[in-house]
């Protein structure tokens, strides 16, 4: 017969079964490999940023056609010798560009011009090698967290479709009578840009907070705001797009009167194009009061979104939505100036940096809806 045992009776522990739960697919790789990691993707961040602002200056000092062929290995090295600069410039010269705008241009006319566009797809080889180094460099040591493979994979994908799709771009500008390239493809080309740079701020914003993390803070999600956070950042998408036709097409410098446009709200000739449809890409007045139009409704959403934010008892909810309320004011009297000024590049450049700018602030304000930080009661009050 075996004797009762005490209530508090002392029990040994298996430290085995004191092994922490299972962390998640991220937290599962060891803390300085996804630090690592994490640096990586901001250097490639940085990165196309610079390249998204370098290839707006080559659009705005109208560069950009002033290299005729696309040789992704030979084409890094610059012409070397006078020769050679001789036969890169004939090269130019036999393109409608150079024939029926720039005919009075010089050998060192378009050195200036060469230099933009050779920088931007320099800048575009480094951003390739520096992704493949790091890539097969924690794919060969077995460090990429579980299930992230195929997403960092994903990124040189889209790099290597966006050099093919500059070509295609390109392109377009050196046959016909054209004599800049074709508007759309510049926004497809931009909006592939600003997608790569979305996504690989999405991962680190990921990867920093860790799996377990990211499990944890979505049961306090704010479904609403991150609702609205997502039609903001799908607005302010379009937005550039509309910009890179005003860009393209050199809108920005027909209209510079605001808040009407040459005395008018809507622009008598915003519909003389044939075909009808020809209108929202080719037509000054339109693409540029589309633009306008769109700006507003940008800003009207941004309000109401940060004053349903304010609601949030999270600080750091907060605190994320006051910057994109601020970003959206500043890049909104940036559009107008460079609106009064007919579009001076260095007025213009900044506005497209504070494009780059918004679309992260506003990325990482629906990351915190998404994710919000714990928070202490004693901060919350």
């Amino acid at each position: 017969m075996t004797s009762k045992r005490p209530i508090f009776e002392e029990t040994s522990i298996d430290p085995a079964s004191q092994a922490p739960l299972e962390t998640g697919l991220i937290d599962a790789s060891r803390p300085k490999v996804r630090r690592a990691i994490f640096v990586w993707l901001h250097i490639l961040l940085g990165m196309l940023a610079i390249m998204i602002v370098v290839g707006g200056l080559t659009r705005l000092t109208d560069s950009g056609l002033s290299i005729t062929e696309w040789n992704p290995i030979k084409g890094a090295l610059p012409p070397m010798s006078n020769s050679a600069w001789l036969e890169t410039f004939q090269k130019y010269q036999a393109i409608p560009e150079y024939q029926l705008q720039n005919k009075a241009m010089t050998l060192s006319g378009f050195k200036a011009i060469y230099w933009w566009e050779w920088s931007h797809r320099q800048v575009g080889r480094v951003i390739g090698l520096v992704w493949g180094f790091g890539f097969f460099w924690f794919l060969a040591r077995r460090q990429i967290p579980s299930g992230w493979t195929g997403r960092l994979f994903l990124l040189g994908v889209l790099g290597g479709l966006q050099g093919a799709l500059g070509w295609w771009m390109v392109s377009s500008g050196l046959t016909g009578r054209m004599v800049d390239v074709a508007s759309y493809r510049l926004a497809m080309h931009l909006g592939l840009a600003f997608t790569i740079m979305g996504l690989i701020a999405w991962f680190s914003f990921q990867l920093r907070r860790g799996g377990a993390a990211l499990l944890q803070a979505r049961r306090l999600r704010d479904v609403r705001l991150s609702r609205l956070a997502t039609i903001l950042l799908v607005l302010i998408f379009a937005q550039i797009l509309l910009g890179a036709l005003v860009a393209g097409i050199d809108a920005g410098r027909a209209y510079i009167d605001w808040p009407l446009m040459n005395g008018q709200f809507l622009p008598s000739e915003s519909f003389d194009y044939t075909p009808f449809w020809t209108n929202f890409f080719e037509n000054s007045a339109l693409v540029q009061f589309n633009h306008r139009m769109l700006g507003y409704t940008v800003f009207l959403v941004a309000v109401y979104t940060w004053w349903q934010s304010r609601k949030s008892a999270l600080n750091s909810v907060r605190s994320s939505f006051n910057l994109v309320m601020v970003m959206v004011l500043i890049q909104m009297a940036l559009g107008i100036t460079t609106v009064l000024y007919a579009a001076p590049w260095q007025v213009a450049i900044v506005h497209q940096i504070g494009a780059i700018a918004l679309i992260v602030l506003v990325l990482r304000a629906r990351f915190m809806a998404m994710y919000p930080d714990t928070q202490s009661i004693r901060a919350g009050a």
